[in-house]
């Protein structure tokens, strides 16, 4: 129950709570993958039950798809829909300006596919997640498995012609053998410590051979709301440049919120 969570998740609870105010009777909405996320589908699935409330859902992961599924929402495919409305999903790192960087659970393709295909995107985090700048956070990039040691190579001899603190680039892995998204490809973590100018790694790394997509999401996002362990949230909008702070209630006994674990 929320009463009972750890600091760091209710400060998760809180802020997917608060996200689910801006879904309303027949949007289509995208569900973003993540623990913070996962929060906020288990509050849309208990929203919709109890308002009865017709909405149509588009997953960034087959996760999030079984997920949505099993709490009985109306899952679709995006090419079915075609448009959203709106995309809640989380982030490994944001700054003043709403830039993120994505990727940590490995769904950074579907996620920017989803979130570039919506009217809106707001974005659930607790405060460890918001920075001055981008670059703590390692940076993923989706690469096609084919000759990824030679795409790993031509990313590493790039980051020497551009501005930041770190150059190591990781192959990602799960146990011994590679990790493998929901479409098939690598990822490499860049752990640049600091990005001077994201735009233009950004549109740089895109250009390398065998480079997918990258986990910088540049000008996408609307709103960030900002969970905090004691029941407040901060909802930055970028567009009306305001910060505004308000309380969200812990609701006890609900049973959709007991197994929920990072």
């Amino acid at each position: 129950m929320p009463s009972e969570l750890s600091p760091i998740d209710k400060a998760k609870y809180v802020a997917a709570r608060r996200a689910i105010d801006y879904v309303e009777d027949g949007m289509r909405v995208g569900l973003g993958t993540g623990s913070t996320a996962v929060w906020m589908v288990r509050c849309l699935a208990e929203m919709v039950r109890e308002e009865g409330m017709m909405i149509t859902t588009v997953a960034t992961s087959s996760a999030t798809a079984e997920l949505a599924r099993s709490l009985g929402l109306d899952m679709r495919d995006l090419d079915e829909v075609r448009w959203l409305d709106l995309t809640i999903d989380g982030a490994d790192e944001f700054d003043p300006g709403l830039n993120l960087v994505k990727g940590g659970g490995g769904a950074l393709l579907r996620e920017k596919i989803v979130a570039t295909a919506s009217d809106q995107m707001v974005v659930i985090a607790d405060r460890s997640k918001y920075v001055d700048r981008l670059g703590a956070y390692p940076l993923p990039v989706e690469v096609v498995p084919f000759g990824w040691q030679t795409t790993k190579a031509l990313i590493e001899e790039m980051l020497t012609n551009v501005e930041v603190m770190g150059r190591s680039v990781d192959l990602r892995r799960d146990g011994p053998e590679p990790f493998v998204t929901d479409e098939g490809n690598y990822i490499l973590d860049l752990r640049l410590r600091r990005i001077s100018n994201p735009a233009q790694l950004s549109l740089i790394l895109n250009q390398i051979p065998g480079v997918v997509e990258n986990g910088l999401f540049l000008d996408i996002c609307d709103v960030a709301i900002i969970g905090n362990s004691d029941g407040t949230v901060e909802l930055r909008d970028i567009h009306d440049g305001t910060i505004e702070h308000e309380r969200v209630d812990l609701i006890d006994g609900d049973n959709l919120f007991v197994d929920v674990v990072d």
